[in-house]
């Protein structure tokens, strides 16, 4: 199965972008334009996400090796993954360390972060959404409104939203990513077993405003990847780079000099 990808510039390193829950490699877009004058940056669409395959589970480590698979095709990576993605970058860069030539998690730690009953209902309300042929846009984001009031959000998720030749369809796999949401939460500790630290720079971004990262997962972080630098983005939520795109390019250009 071959994953979606887009690529911008045709020199320097390279940098593989992997997009959050509900997300596509599009997402990444605009910081991975910024970064093109000097490498090589990819966006990728992960499995059940975008116009990439969807699978019959959500597996951590079969999702690492299918963007392991894509590195090997060139060059090793630098690797930049937020949220959902910041765990399967953190799985590659465990299971490939010779792929991933640095590592830049954002707004994620490797732990099993409790069931999101909020990410439940997001799936259910897009799962029930009911649109006829010549329905619009606007009348999917007034139905919608109820279950997801945040306009910002509500945004995010209609994006995934496509017209074909039969009507509305959601490009994401919502029955998998629904009855899967605990994989998604989880960390697969069991599945990787015992594994060496990483142990090539790994930049690790946290949003002020978020509950994703906390002073008690940094221990954890640590040994799974000693070489870790932390940076708080202020005025930041979990979406970090859409937030502060700016400090989020000038930390990767930083951090991915050759």
């Amino acid at each position: 199965m071959v994953l979606h990808t887009a690529t911008y510039g045709d020199s320097g390193s390279r940098i593989v972008f992997l997009h959050g829950l509900f997300g596509q490699g599009r997402n990444w877009t605009t910081i991975a334009r910024s970064l093109a004058d000097t490498h090589r940056a990819t966006v990728v669409d992960l499995p059940h996400h975008g116009r990439s395959p969807w699978l019959e589970t959500f597996d951590y480590l079969q999702i690492a090796d299918m963007v392991a698979d894509l590195i090997k095709l060139h060059d090793p990576a630098a690797v930049v993954g937020h949220s959902m993605g910041g765990k399967v970058a953190m799985v590659l860069a465990l299971r490939h360390p010779h792929l991933v030539s640095r590592l830049c998690v954002v707004d994620m730690a490797p732990v099993t972060y409790p069931r999101s009953q909020q990410f439940q209902s997001y799936i259910e309300a897009m799962r029930s959404l009911e649109l006829g042929p010549d329905a619009s846009r606007e009348d999917a984001d007034a139905a919608l409104a109820y279950a997801v009031p945040d306009p910002g959000v509500r945004s995010f998720l209609l994006q995934n939203l496509r017209r074909d030749a039969f009507g509305w369809t959601w490009q994401m796999n919502l029955e998998v990513l629904g009855r899967d949401l605990d994989r998604i939460s989880g960390w697969p500790s069991a599945q990787l077993g015992p594994t060496r630290p990483y142990g090539r720079p790994v930049l690790w971004i946290a949003g002020q405003d978020s509950p994703y990262i906390r002073a008690d997962y940094r221990p954890v972080m640590k040994a799974f990847f000693p070489h870790v630098r932390n940076v708080t983005v202020k005025g930041a939520g979990h979406w970090v780079h859409a937030d502060r795109p700016e400090i989020v390019t000038e930390l990767l250009r930083d951090f991915t000099k050759d």
